[in-house]
Protein backbone atom coordinates (compact mmCIF):
# COMPACT_ATOMS: atom_id res chain seq x y z
CA UNK A 1 0.00 0.00 0.00
CA UNK A 2 1.33 3.42 -0.91
CA UNK A 3 1.76 5.72 2.04
CA UNK A 4 -0.04 9.03 1.84
CA UNK A 5 2.10 12.14 2.19
CA UNK A 6 1.11 15.34 3.99
CA UNK A 7 2.74 18.12 2.01
CA UNK A 8 1.61 20.82 4.41
CA UNK A 9 3.38 19.35 7.44
CA UNK A 10 5.57 22.10 8.92
CA UNK A 11 9.27 21.44 9.44
CA UNK A 12 10.50 20.86 12.95
CA UNK A 13 11.66 23.91 14.81
CA UNK A 14 15.06 23.96 16.48
CA UNK A 15 15.69 26.21 19.50
CA UNK A 16 18.66 28.54 19.79
CA UNK A 17 21.82 26.51 20.14
CA UNK A 18 20.90 24.05 17.43
CA UNK A 19 19.78 21.15 19.63
CA UNK A 20 16.30 19.81 18.86
CA UNK A 21 14.53 18.48 21.96
CA UNK A 22 12.54 15.29 21.53
CA UNK A 23 10.61 14.34 24.66
CA UNK A 24 8.88 10.94 24.91
CA UNK A 25 6.46 10.43 27.79
CA UNK A 26 5.98 6.78 28.75
CA UNK A 27 8.51 3.95 28.86
CA UNK A 28 6.32 1.08 27.73
CA UNK A 29 7.04 -1.02 24.66
CA UNK A 30 6.56 1.76 22.11
CA UNK A 31 8.14 4.59 24.11
CA UNK A 32 11.24 2.67 25.15
CA UNK A 33 11.83 1.23 21.69
CA UNK A 34 11.49 4.75 20.27
CA UNK A 35 14.00 6.48 22.57
CA UNK A 36 16.45 3.59 22.27
CA UNK A 37 16.49 3.69 18.49
CA UNK A 38 16.52 7.50 18.38
CA UNK A 39 19.40 7.55 20.83
CA UNK A 40 21.37 5.10 18.72
CA UNK A 41 20.72 7.07 15.52
CA UNK A 42 20.58 10.70 16.61
CA UNK A 43 21.69 10.99 20.22
CA UNK A 44 25.36 10.28 19.61
CA UNK A 45 26.08 13.37 17.52
CA UNK A 46 24.60 15.84 20.00
CA UNK A 47 22.32 17.46 17.44
CA UNK A 48 19.21 16.00 19.05
CA UNK A 49 18.46 15.78 22.76
CA UNK A 50 16.24 12.79 23.51
CA UNK A 51 14.48 12.56 26.86
CA UNK A 52 12.32 9.79 28.26
CA UNK A 53 9.90 10.75 31.04
CA UNK A 54 8.68 7.75 33.02
CA UNK A 55 7.32 7.38 36.56
CA UNK A 56 8.68 3.83 37.01
CA UNK A 57 12.34 2.87 37.30
CA UNK A 58 12.26 -0.38 35.38
CA UNK A 59 10.56 -1.73 32.26
CA UNK A 60 8.86 -5.09 31.79
CA UNK A 61 7.14 -6.07 28.55
CA UNK A 62 3.42 -5.84 29.38
CA UNK A 63 2.36 -9.18 27.79
CA UNK A 64 4.51 -10.89 30.44
CA UNK A 65 2.49 -9.55 33.37
CA UNK A 66 0.12 -12.51 33.50
CA UNK A 67 3.12 -14.85 33.93
CA UNK A 68 4.46 -12.70 36.78
CA UNK A 69 1.04 -12.77 38.45
CA UNK A 70 0.83 -16.54 38.09
CA UNK A 71 4.36 -17.02 39.39
CA UNK A 72 5.70 -18.76 36.29
CA UNK A 73 8.11 -15.89 35.51
CA UNK A 74 10.57 -14.08 37.77
CA UNK A 75 10.28 -10.39 36.85
CA UNK A 76 13.83 -9.68 38.07
CA UNK A 77 15.24 -11.71 35.17
CA UNK A 78 13.31 -9.71 32.56
CA UNK A 79 13.18 -6.16 33.92
CA UNK A 80 15.25 -3.45 32.29
CA UNK A 81 16.55 -0.45 34.24
CA UNK A 82 15.70 2.84 32.53
CA UNK A 83 18.73 4.67 33.89
CA UNK A 84 21.11 2.02 32.56
CA UNK A 85 19.33 1.86 29.19
CA UNK A 86 19.59 5.64 28.86
CA UNK A 87 23.32 5.51 29.58
CA UNK A 88 23.90 2.76 27.02
CA UNK A 89 21.77 4.28 24.26
CA UNK A 90 22.41 8.03 24.45
CA UNK A 91 19.14 9.42 25.82
CA UNK A 92 18.15 11.12 29.08
CA UNK A 93 15.88 9.43 31.63
CA UNK A 94 13.73 11.69 33.80
CA UNK A 95 11.91 10.12 36.73
CA UNK A 96 8.48 11.68 36.98
CA UNK A 97 4.80 11.60 36.08
CA UNK A 98 3.30 13.95 33.52
CA UNK A 99 0.34 15.85 34.98
CA UNK A 100 -0.05 18.83 32.66
CA UNK A 101 0.81 20.39 29.31
CA UNK A 102 1.50 23.99 28.23
CA UNK A 103 1.37 23.99 24.43
CA UNK A 104 2.18 27.71 24.16
CA UNK A 105 5.39 27.47 26.20
CA UNK A 106 6.03 23.95 24.81
CA UNK A 107 6.46 22.42 28.24
CA UNK A 108 5.11 19.40 30.06
CA UNK A 109 4.49 19.56 33.80
CA UNK A 110 5.82 16.79 36.02
CA UNK A 111 4.60 16.07 39.53
CA UNK A 112 7.04 15.60 42.39
CA UNK A 113 8.06 12.02 43.07
CA UNK A 114 7.85 10.73 46.64
CA UNK A 115 9.47 7.60 48.10
CA UNK A 116 7.83 5.03 50.39
CA UNK A 117 8.95 7.02 53.46
CA UNK A 118 7.24 10.19 52.28
CA UNK A 119 10.46 11.95 51.27
CA UNK A 120 10.70 13.88 48.01
CA UNK A 121 12.95 12.31 45.38
CA UNK A 122 12.47 14.81 42.55
CA UNK A 123 10.58 18.12 42.77
CA UNK A 124 7.71 19.20 40.57
CA UNK A 125 9.20 20.65 37.41
CA UNK A 126 8.68 21.53 33.76
CA UNK A 127 10.39 19.90 30.77
CA UNK A 128 10.62 21.78 27.49
CA UNK A 129 10.20 20.12 24.11
CA UNK A 130 10.29 20.82 20.39
CA UNK A 131 8.77 17.46 19.46
CA UNK A 132 6.62 15.70 22.04
CA UNK A 133 5.60 12.04 21.77
CA UNK A 134 3.02 10.77 24.27
CA UNK A 135 3.25 7.00 24.75
CA UNK A 136 1.74 6.43 28.18
CA UNK A 137 -0.13 3.25 27.24
CA UNK A 138 -3.37 2.20 28.87
CA UNK A 139 -4.77 1.36 32.29
CA UNK A 140 -7.51 -0.99 33.43
CA UNK A 141 -11.07 0.23 33.05
CA UNK A 142 -13.30 -1.16 35.81
CA UNK A 143 -16.28 0.88 34.51
CA UNK A 144 -16.96 2.11 38.04
CA UNK A 145 -18.00 -1.36 39.23
CA UNK A 146 -18.57 -1.22 43.01
CA UNK A 147 -15.77 -2.87 44.96
CA UNK A 148 -13.52 -3.45 41.95
CA UNK A 149 -10.92 -0.89 43.01
CA UNK A 150 -10.87 -2.25 46.58
CA UNK A 151 -11.00 -6.03 46.21
CA UNK A 152 -9.76 -6.79 42.67
CA UNK A 153 -6.16 -6.54 41.52
CA UNK A 154 -5.59 -5.07 38.04
CA UNK A 155 -2.63 -6.14 35.91
CA UNK A 156 -1.28 -2.85 34.60
CA UNK A 157 2.19 -2.83 36.16
CA UNK A 158 4.82 -5.32 37.37
CA UNK A 159 4.14 -4.23 40.96
CA UNK A 160 0.46 -5.13 40.63
CA UNK A 161 1.32 -8.50 39.08
CA UNK A 162 3.76 -9.21 41.93
CA UNK A 163 1.15 -8.07 44.44
CA UNK A 164 -1.36 -10.61 43.16
CA UNK A 165 1.27 -13.36 43.18
CA UNK A 166 2.11 -12.60 46.82
CA UNK A 167 -1.58 -12.60 47.68
CA UNK A 168 -1.94 -15.99 46.00
CA UNK A 169 1.04 -17.54 47.80
CA UNK A 170 -0.09 -16.09 51.13
CA UNK A 171 -3.59 -17.50 50.61
CA UNK A 172 -2.16 -20.97 50.06
CA UNK A 173 0.09 -20.76 53.13
CA UNK A 174 -2.77 -19.42 55.23
CA UNK A 175 -5.15 -22.16 54.12
CA UNK A 176 -2.59 -24.87 54.83
CA UNK A 177 -1.78 -23.63 58.36
CA UNK A 178 -5.20 -22.54 59.66
CA UNK A 179 -6.96 -24.67 62.26
CA UNK A 180 -10.39 -24.83 60.66
CA UNK A 181 -11.37 -26.22 57.26
CA UNK A 182 -10.72 -24.33 54.05
CA UNK A 183 -13.61 -21.95 53.41
CA UNK A 184 -15.63 -22.07 50.17
CA UNK A 185 -13.96 -19.63 47.80
CA UNK A 186 -10.86 -19.20 49.95
CA UNK A 187 -8.60 -20.55 47.19
CA UNK A 188 -10.85 -19.73 44.26
CA UNK A 189 -9.60 -17.24 41.67
CA UNK A 190 -12.10 -15.15 39.71
CA UNK A 191 -10.70 -13.44 36.62
CA UNK A 192 -12.91 -10.68 35.24
CA UNK A 193 -12.39 -10.24 31.53
CA UNK A 194 -11.51 -12.99 29.06
CA UNK A 195 -9.31 -11.03 26.72
CA UNK A 196 -5.76 -12.20 26.07
CA UNK A 197 -4.48 -11.26 29.55
CA UNK A 198 -7.32 -12.90 31.48
CA UNK A 199 -7.35 -16.03 29.35
CA UNK A 200 -3.59 -16.52 29.52
CA UNK A 201 -3.63 -15.92 33.28
CA UNK A 202 -6.32 -18.57 33.79
CA UNK A 203 -4.22 -21.20 32.00
CA UNK A 204 -1.01 -20.25 33.81
CA UNK A 205 -2.72 -20.30 37.22
CA UNK A 206 -4.11 -23.77 36.64
CA UNK A 207 -0.56 -25.10 36.62
CA UNK A 208 1.26 -22.78 39.02
CA UNK A 209 -1.22 -23.00 41.91
CA UNK A 210 -0.97 -26.77 41.80
CA UNK A 211 2.81 -26.50 41.69
CA UNK A 212 2.81 -24.30 44.80
CA UNK A 213 0.58 -26.77 46.64
CA UNK A 214 2.85 -29.66 45.66
CA UNK A 215 5.70 -28.10 47.68
CA UNK A 216 4.49 -29.58 50.97
CA UNK A 217 1.09 -27.89 51.38
CA UNK A 218 -0.60 -31.24 51.92
CA UNK A 219 -3.77 -29.95 53.59
CA UNK A 220 -4.89 -28.37 50.30
CA UNK A 221 -6.68 -30.64 47.83
CA UNK A 222 -6.41 -29.09 44.35
CA UNK A 223 -9.34 -31.09 42.98
CA UNK A 224 -11.81 -29.66 45.51
CA UNK A 225 -10.22 -26.59 47.12
CA UNK A 226 -8.92 -24.75 44.04
CA UNK A 227 -11.11 -23.35 41.30
CA UNK A 228 -10.42 -20.83 38.54
CA UNK A 229 -13.39 -18.98 37.06
CA UNK A 230 -13.10 -16.78 33.95
CA UNK A 231 -15.95 -14.26 33.54
CA UNK A 232 -16.61 -12.41 30.27
CA UNK A 233 -19.45 -10.01 29.43
CA UNK A 234 -19.28 -10.84 25.70
CA UNK A 235 -20.81 -13.98 24.26
CA UNK A 236 -17.42 -15.69 23.90
CA UNK A 237 -13.92 -15.45 25.31
CA UNK A 238 -11.29 -13.51 23.33
CA UNK A 239 -14.06 -11.45 21.66
CA UNK A 240 -11.56 -9.26 19.77
CA UNK A 241 -9.94 -12.26 18.06
CA UNK A 242 -11.23 -14.60 15.35
CA UNK A 243 -13.92 -17.01 16.51
CA UNK A 244 -11.83 -20.07 15.63
CA UNK A 245 -9.15 -18.97 18.12
CA UNK A 246 -11.82 -18.36 20.74
CA UNK A 247 -13.35 -21.82 20.25
CA UNK A 248 -9.99 -23.63 20.34
CA UNK A 249 -8.94 -21.77 23.48
CA UNK A 250 -12.26 -22.44 25.22
CA UNK A 251 -11.87 -26.15 24.51
CA UNK A 252 -8.38 -26.20 26.00
CA UNK A 253 -9.53 -24.32 29.11
CA UNK A 254 -12.38 -26.78 29.55
CA UNK A 255 -9.90 -29.67 29.47
CA UNK A 256 -7.96 -28.01 32.30
CA UNK A 257 -11.06 -27.60 34.40
CA UNK A 258 -11.17 -23.80 34.16
CA UNK A 259 -14.79 -22.66 34.49
CA UNK A 260 -15.76 -20.14 31.81
CA UNK A 261 -18.79 -17.85 32.20
CA UNK A 262 -19.68 -15.74 29.18
CA UNK A 263 -22.51 -13.34 28.36
CA UNK A 264 -22.80 -12.07 31.92
CA UNK A 265 -21.62 -8.84 33.55
CA UNK A 266 -20.15 -8.29 37.00
CA UNK A 267 -22.25 -5.99 39.19
CA UNK A 268 -20.03 -5.89 42.29
CA UNK A 269 -16.77 -7.24 43.69
CA UNK A 270 -16.79 -8.14 47.38
CA UNK A 271 -14.23 -9.52 49.80
CA UNK A 272 -15.87 -12.94 49.61
CA UNK A 273 -16.62 -13.09 45.89
CA UNK A 274 -17.95 -11.61 42.68
CA UNK A 275 -21.61 -10.69 42.21
CA UNK A 276 -23.03 -11.16 38.72
CA UNK A 277 -25.78 -9.08 37.14
CA UNK A 278 -28.24 -11.97 37.49
CA UNK A 279 -27.80 -11.96 41.27
CA UNK A 280 -25.47 -14.97 41.44
CA UNK A 281 -22.42 -14.88 43.71
CA UNK A 282 -19.19 -16.55 42.61
CA UNK A 283 -17.30 -17.28 45.85
CA UNK A 284 -13.73 -16.09 45.46
CA UNK A 285 -11.29 -14.32 47.75
CA UNK A 286 -8.77 -13.81 44.92
CA UNK A 287 -10.00 -11.56 42.12
CA UNK A 288 -8.16 -10.17 39.08
CA UNK A 289 -9.74 -7.43 36.94
CA UNK A 290 -8.64 -7.55 33.30
CA UNK A 291 -11.83 -6.36 31.59
CA UNK A 292 -11.47 -3.25 29.48
CA UNK A 293 -8.78 -0.65 29.05
CA UNK A 294 -8.64 3.11 28.77
CA UNK A 295 -5.96 5.74 28.45
CA UNK A 296 -4.86 7.36 31.75
CA UNK A 297 -7.36 9.88 33.13
CA UNK A 298 -4.91 12.79 33.06
CA UNK A 299 -5.06 12.78 29.24
CA UNK A 300 -8.75 13.73 29.16
CA UNK A 301 -8.68 17.08 27.35
CA UNK A 302 -5.07 17.78 28.33
CA UNK A 303 -3.76 20.99 26.77
CA UNK A 304 -7.00 21.33 24.81
CA UNK A 305 -6.16 18.28 22.69
CA UNK A 306 -8.96 16.11 21.34
CA UNK A 307 -9.63 12.89 23.23
CA UNK A 308 -12.32 10.21 22.99
CA UNK A 309 -14.54 8.70 25.68
CA UNK A 310 -11.74 6.46 26.98
CA UNK A 311 -9.22 9.34 27.12
CA UNK A 312 -7.27 8.33 23.99
CA UNK A 313 -5.67 11.19 22.07
CA UNK A 314 -7.09 11.64 18.58
CA UNK A 315 -4.31 11.53 16.00
CA UNK A 316 -3.99 12.00 12.27
CA UNK A 317 -2.65 9.20 10.07
CA UNK A 318 0.78 10.78 10.58
CA UNK A 319 0.40 10.10 14.35
CA UNK A 320 0.30 13.84 15.00
CA UNK A 321 -2.43 14.92 17.41
CA UNK A 322 -5.32 16.64 15.67
CA UNK A 323 -4.76 19.84 17.64
CA UNK A 324 -0.99 20.29 17.51
CA UNK A 325 1.47 19.21 14.77
CA UNK A 326 4.38 19.19 17.24
CA UNK A 327 2.71 16.62 19.52
CA UNK A 328 2.46 12.95 18.52
CA UNK A 329 0.86 9.99 20.27
CA UNK A 330 1.59 6.28 19.82
CA UNK A 331 0.56 3.01 21.40
CA UNK A 332 -2.56 2.30 23.44
CA UNK A 333 -3.07 5.95 24.44
CA UNK A 334 -3.88 7.10 20.91
CA UNK A 335 -6.87 6.59 18.64
CA UNK A 336 -5.34 6.21 15.18
CA UNK A 337 -7.59 5.93 12.11
CA UNK A 338 -7.32 2.79 10.03
CA UNK A 339 -8.40 3.34 6.42
CA UNK A 340 -10.94 0.79 5.27
CA UNK A 341 -11.97 -0.17 8.81
CA UNK A 342 -14.66 1.27 11.05
CA UNK A 343 -12.55 0.80 14.17
CA UNK A 344 -9.18 2.50 14.79
CA UNK A 345 -5.86 0.67 15.07
CA UNK A 346 -6.32 -1.93 17.86
CA UNK A 347 -4.40 -1.54 21.14
CA UNK A 348 -1.99 -4.45 20.65
CA UNK A 349 1.72 -4.94 21.22
CA UNK A 350 2.37 -5.35 17.49
CA UNK A 351 0.65 -2.01 16.79
CA UNK A 352 2.79 -0.25 19.40
CA UNK A 353 5.95 -1.79 17.91
CA UNK A 354 4.99 -0.69 14.40
CA UNK A 355 4.11 2.85 15.51
CA UNK A 356 7.43 3.21 17.34
CA UNK A 357 9.28 2.21 14.16
CA UNK A 358 7.20 4.67 12.13
CA UNK A 359 7.83 7.49 14.61
CA UNK A 360 11.58 7.11 14.13
CA UNK A 361 11.14 7.86 10.43
CA UNK A 362 8.72 10.70 11.20
CA UNK A 363 11.17 12.46 13.50
CA UNK A 364 14.02 12.01 11.03
CA UNK A 365 11.78 13.49 8.33
CA UNK A 366 10.86 16.48 10.52
CA UNK A 367 14.47 17.22 11.29
CA UNK A 368 15.34 17.08 7.58
CA UNK A 369 12.36 19.23 6.57
CA UNK A 370 10.75 16.43 4.58
CA UNK A 371 6.98 15.80 4.53
CA UNK A 372 5.55 13.22 6.90
CA UNK A 373 4.00 9.92 5.83
CA UNK A 374 0.90 8.10 7.05
CA UNK A 375 1.15 5.18 9.42
CA UNK A 376 -0.20 1.94 7.92
CA UNK A 377 -0.98 -0.84 10.39
CA UNK A 378 -0.19 -4.38 9.29
CA UNK A 379 -2.03 -7.13 11.18
CA UNK A 380 0.28 -10.14 11.42
CA UNK A 381 -2.27 -12.17 13.35
CA UNK A 382 -3.00 -13.01 16.95
CA UNK A 383 -1.52 -15.54 19.34
CA UNK A 384 -2.72 -16.66 22.77
CA UNK A 385 -0.36 -18.56 25.06
CA UNK A 386 -1.80 -21.11 27.46
CA UNK A 387 1.52 -21.71 29.14
CA UNK A 388 2.88 -25.23 28.92
CA UNK A 389 -0.45 -26.58 27.70
CA UNK A 390 -0.56 -25.03 24.22
CA UNK A 391 -0.53 -21.86 22.15
CA UNK A 392 -3.18 -21.03 19.57
CA UNK A 393 -3.54 -18.27 17.02
CA UNK A 394 -3.56 -17.25 13.41
CA UNK A 395 -0.97 -15.71 11.12
CA UNK A 396 -2.16 -13.07 8.68
CA UNK A 397 -0.57 -12.81 5.26
CA UNK A 398 0.95 -16.26 5.66
CA UNK A 399 0.95 -18.56 2.62
CA UNK A 400 0.02 -16.25 -0.28
CA UNK A 401 -1.84 -13.67 1.78
CA UNK A 402 -4.27 -16.03 3.51
CA UNK A 403 -4.97 -16.39 7.21
CA UNK A 404 -3.50 -19.56 8.69
CA UNK A 405 -4.69 -21.10 11.96
CA UNK A 406 -1.86 -22.54 14.06
CA UNK A 407 -1.52 -24.17 17.45
CA UNK A 408 0.91 -26.23 19.47
CA UNK A 409 4.68 -26.01 19.43
CA UNK A 410 4.98 -23.90 16.26
CA UNK A 411 2.49 -21.38 17.62
CA UNK A 412 4.45 -21.24 20.88
CA UNK A 413 7.64 -20.44 18.98
CA UNK A 414 5.87 -17.65 17.11
CA UNK A 415 4.52 -16.25 20.39
CA UNK A 416 7.98 -16.21 21.95
CA UNK A 417 9.40 -14.54 18.84
CA UNK A 418 7.25 -11.47 19.55
CA UNK A 419 9.11 -10.93 22.82
CA UNK A 420 12.44 -11.56 21.12
CA UNK A 421 11.60 -8.85 18.59
CA UNK A 422 10.99 -6.43 21.45
CA UNK A 423 14.25 -7.41 23.14
CA UNK A 424 16.16 -7.04 19.86
CA UNK A 425 14.77 -3.52 19.44
CA UNK A 426 16.14 -2.65 22.88
CA UNK A 427 19.44 -4.57 22.95
CA UNK A 428 20.29 -5.74 19.43
CA UNK A 429 20.25 -9.27 18.03
CA UNK A 430 23.52 -10.47 19.53
CA UNK A 431 22.85 -9.48 23.14
CA UNK A 432 19.30 -10.86 22.86
CA UNK A 433 20.66 -14.25 21.80
CA UNK A 434 23.04 -14.42 24.77
CA UNK A 435 20.37 -13.22 27.20
CA UNK A 436 18.07 -15.97 25.97
CA UNK A 437 20.77 -18.61 26.35
CA UNK A 438 21.77 -17.51 29.86
CA UNK A 439 18.12 -17.33 30.92
CA UNK A 440 17.45 -20.86 29.66
CA UNK A 441 20.44 -22.24 31.55
CA UNK A 442 19.72 -20.43 34.82
CA UNK A 443 16.05 -21.48 34.83
CA UNK A 444 17.10 -25.12 35.15
CA UNK A 445 18.51 -24.45 38.63
CA UNK A 446 15.40 -22.71 39.96
CA UNK A 447 11.90 -23.85 40.97
CA UNK A 448 9.37 -23.99 38.14
CA UNK A 449 7.15 -21.54 40.01
CA UNK A 450 7.88 -18.50 42.17
CA UNK A 451 7.36 -19.40 45.86
CA UNK A 452 7.87 -16.03 47.58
Amino acid sequence: MTQAVIDSAPPATTPPGGVHRVVVVGGGASGLELVTQLGNRLGKNGKVQITLVERARTHLWKPLLHAVAAGSLDRAQHELNYLAQAHWHHFIYRLGEMVGLDRVAKQIHLAATIDDEGREITPATNVGYDTLVIAVGSVTNDFGTPGAATFAVPLETPDQASRFNRRLINACLRANSQEGPIRPGQLHVAIIGAGATGTELAAELHRTVRSVVSHGLDRIKPETDIRIVLVEAAERILPALPERISDATAALLAEMGVQVRTGIRVSEVRADGVCLANGELIPSELVVWSAGVKAPDFLAGIGGLDTNRINQLAVLPTLQTTGDPDIFAIGDCCSCPRPGFAAPVPPRAQAAHQQASHMIRQIEARLAGRPLTDFVYRDFGSLVSLGEYSTVGNLMGFLVGKSMFIEGYFARLMYRSLYKMHQSALHGHGPTFWRTLVGALSSRAEPAVKLH
